[in-house]
């Protein structure tokens, strides 16, 4: 890696934001147990985010990454692949001897997408799996390289793949589809009455994280319900505006955690965050701009953001907030919220 991607590296994670080269994509991509497989630090590279990041994503939804789609190397199988790299390795130097990384087969890589939520990393998984398609076409031509009985599981392989490139092309929604919904919100939700459709959860996404972009001083989510999503949501906010979080966190076994609270602060630890106890005080969702200035605006929620898009469900701002004003300074002045 060049001076240039290398700046000032310390312990943490440098993130490099890489230009896609299909080329360049194809060089990355290893046999390992039988499956084409990328590497956690370069596909991390691509989507835009850093390597810790992206497998906390994975095992936050490890239900979704069975070992077909993601699995850790062993020591053995990671050197392998320096080799490969280097073409020459000196094991007994110690000089790789951090722990072995994970590697994504082509169908762990779109389901990345679905747990990481960013266009650039939706823009990424394709370009990344049409180097897997170009991969196998390449070993096709070359089949009578092959025994006979490989050549016949790549060219399954091959199909299920083009099968799922086909239907995460179809299924992912584009800047075109959120247009409408996009325009609302830019022109100042002037239809002060969102609705939000069964089964659409990123629209959902996208409204939450325009209401939040909105606020210049403070935000204030009250939501007796929290889960990871509650916090993504948040990132969107502006830098430097206050955020304080109104729950009883009642989700149960879904709650919001003390270690997911951690590694969100992890990754943003430039995001000011508190969390205060409603005391059973609140029924219903609100959120709140900018508390105690001019520009305060209010808005009830139907359901928890974390459940957003599940369900039809409703934001609308409330215009005459005279009464919420007493409301809320009596729920900030509550003692703090302690996760577990």
């Amino acid at each position: 890696m060049s001076k240039s991607k290398t700046q000032n590296k310390t312990k943490s994670e440098v993130m490099v934001f890489e230009p896609i080269d299909t080329e360049t994509v194809k060089r990355q991509i290893y046999s390992v147990r039988g499956q084409n497989v990328m590497l956690d630090a370069d596909i991390a590279l691509y989507f835009g985010v850093e390597t810790g990041a992206l497998n906390r994503a994975m095992k936050r939804n490890i239900k979704r990454f069975p070992e077909r789609l993601c699995f850790q190397l062993t020591r053995e199988e990671y050197y392998e692949i320096l080799r490969c790299q280097t073409g020459i390795l000196e094991l007994e130097q110690g000089k790789y001897s951090k722990y072995p990384p994970y590697v994504y087969a082509e169908q762990g890589v779109a389901m990345l997408t679905s747990v990481l939520h960013t266009e650039r990393a939706i823009t990424a998984s394709l370009f990344i799996m049409d180097a897997f398609v170009e991969m196998t076409h390449y070993i096709r031509q070359n089949q009578k390289l092959l025994p006979q009985r490989e050549l016949q599981l790549l060219e399954v392989r091959q199909e299920n793949l083009e099968g799922k490139v086909r239907e995460i092309k179809e299924s992912m929604v584009t800047k075109s589809d959120l247009s409408e919904l996009m325009l609302l919100f830019d022109q100042g939700v002037k239809n002060e009455e969102i609705l939000i459709l069964n089964g659409e959860p990123f629209t959902a996404d996208v409204a939450y994280q325009k209401i939040y972009r909105r606020a210049k001083k403070n935000i204030i989510v009250v939501d007796d319900y929290l889960g990871v999503k509650t916090l993504q949501h948040l990132t969107h906010a502006k830098a430097g505006v206050k955020i304080t979080v109104i729950s009883d966190n009642k989700a149960g076994r879904q709650k919001l955690r003390l270690s997911e609270l951690n590694d969100f602060l992890t990754e943003y630890p430039s995001i000011s965050l508190q969390f205060i106890q409603s005391g059973n005080a609140v029924h219903d969702r609100y959120i709140v701009l900018d508390y105690g200035t001019k520009d305060m605006k209010v808005y009830h929620c139907g359901a928890s953001s974390k459940d957003a898009g599940n369900k039809i469900t409703t934001i609308t701002r409330i215009m005459d907030i005279s009464e919420y004003k007493n409301t809320l300074k009596v729920l900030m002045n509550k003692p703090h919220l302690i996760l577990r």
